[in-house]
């Protein structure tokens, strides 16, 4: 009975043995996927890197230097020459076109999205509108530039602001309320019910509860459609005609008619473009990494 009690106890928690330790496989570096990363990062960052030297060199110096050496003798003249040159009066048209279109596309998605949500399953009306916002992401803007054209003019808009609002709000919105909707449908249904229990109404339940858990993901949709407006040239040149009613993109156009052989004036010009997106990806840049990570784990 003793010799019984008296085995070796077995080691809870101690080292594996060494052939379990052995076996295990090590990860190995990927040097070919190292490799095209540092190449994709390379054709990404070099022409930006061109763009911001170039901007501070004068005509003379680009011709003469290097074009991928910085400028001995930085200058502001190019800036200068832009900012003069009627480049605040694009600027303000292209904040009222992008705020313009952007806010209320915002606004209508997020509720649109909550509608079809809440009470699609017992509304047939919310489920052909959701039907018709996903038949729109397959209509390009291209495609519709003609129907468009014809309406501003019935509309007598042409050749105004709101001629680019009123269509940039409705391509704004079918991948708005996509986007939204997978968002607001994972907001547990349980906090919904306990909100009404409490006596919440469906606006409040919108706004206080649908509202911010969804952050994320309505960051997400006001930068992207931000920048798709700012960017935009395809409506800008049909619909509108009179200098004073040009956006940035129009006038980069124009300014590379105006400077063409002063390639760093056109690229100051780029640059001032580039700032204002660049400063609101800075501000919501945690907000829009969280709706893109989550978006790519649904």
């Amino acid at each position: 009975m003793a010799s019984t009690l008296t085995t070796k106890p077995e080691v809870i928690g101690g080292p594996e043995p060494r052939h379990r330790r052995r076996g295990r496989p090590r990860s190995r570096p990927n040097w070919v996927a190292g490799l095209g990363s540092w190449i994709w990062l390379a054709i990404v960052v070099v022409p930006i890197y061109w763009i911001v030297i170039t901007s501070f060199k004068s005509q003379s110096n680009y011709y003469a230097e290097n074009p991928l050496v910085p400028p001995g003798e930085p200058t502001l003249a190019n800036y200068v020459m832009v900012i003069e040159s009627d480049f605040p009066l694009y600027f303000v048209n292209s904040v009222v076109a992008t705020l313009g279109a952007v806010i209320p596309a915002v606004l209508i998605s997020f509720m649109a999205a909550y509608a079809i949500i809440r009470a699609g399953n017992q509304s047939r009306f919310l489920r052909l509108t959701n039907s018709l916002f996903l038949m729109g992401l397959a209509i390009p803007l291209q495609a519709t530039i003609i129907p468009v054209y014809l309406i501003i003019i019935r509309l007598h808009l042409y050749d105004t602001l709101l001629a680019l609002i009123l269509p940039s709000i409705a391509f704004a919105i079918p991948l708005s309320v996509l986007v939204l909707s997978n968002f607001i449908r994972d907001v547990p249904k349980e906090l919904f019910d306990s909100m009404r229990l409490d006596g919440a109404t469906e606006t409040a339940m919108l706004w206080r509860l649908a509202f911010p858990l969804t952050r994320p993901a309505v960051v997400t949709v006001t930068i992207y459609n931000a920048l798709t407006i700012w960017n935009g040239f395809l409506l800008p040149l049909v619909l509108t005609q009179s200098p004073d009613k040009r956006t940035l993109p129009l006038a980069l156009w124009s300014f590379q008619g105006q400077y063409s052989i002063n390639v760093p004036a056109v690229l100051a010009s780029v640059v001032l473009t580039t700032l204002p997106i660049l400063i609101l990806y800075i501000v919501g840049r945690r907000q829009l990494l969280s709706g893109l990570t989550v978006g790519f784990g649904k």
